[in-house]
């Protein structure tokens, strides 16, 4: 059974400066839109609510365009009052996630792999105690995400020809 948490858990956690609520919505991108859409997508910046995303093409960008509302109510789900207001996107060439070290790669359901960004949060705190606390929090808090237990947990989208889900075409 789930625990309630308090709405804005996430804000009060990593809302405190633009580096670590980038941090925190780089890491939930992935359990928001799923894992093929995240892996062909580039989390680039967070400003003043703008959560600008680089895609590959024209096809990619209108197509998460159509499904924005879907994945800020996934982001506002998981971030609370840490999420973005609006989403932009960008055209480019998507950088692939390095994947994580050995030490901190997830062996159980549900657990927590810290992805780069967190880290270079987290390495920003010169505390050695508050960083454990601050990683330990970030655990916690995105773990509850993964492994298909929360939001976006189905692949959001994949499919940018019209044949994912939400698509209006019909195949008769």
């Amino acid at each position: 059974m789930d625990r309630p948490r308090h709405p804005d858990l996430a804000a009060r956690l990593f809302g405190s400066s633009p580096e670590r609520r980038l941090a925190l919505v780089r890491c939930a991108w992935p359990a928001a839109v799923g894992p093929e859409l995240a892996r062909r997508t580039e989390v680039v910046s967070l400003d003043r609510g703008l959560l600008r995303v680089r895609v590959p093409d024209s096809t990619w960008q209108r197509t998460l365009f159509r499904m924005r509302g879907d994945i800020l109510a996934r982001l506002r789900a998981i971030a609370g009052g840490a999420a973005p207001f609006s989403l932009g996107f960008v055209q480019g060439a998507v950088k692939a996630e390095p994947p994580p070290a050995a030490a901190t790669t997830a062996t159980t359901p549900g657990a927590f792999a810290p992805t780069p960004a967190l880290l270079a949060a987290a390495a920003a705190i010169e505390d050695e105690a508050l960083r454990a606390a601050f990683l330990a929090a970030a655990a916690r808090y995105l773990g509850r995400f993964s492994a298909g237990s929360g939001p976006g947990s189905s692949d959001a989208g994949a499919s940018p020809a019209g044949t994912g889900r939400g698509s209006t075409k019909s195949t008769r």
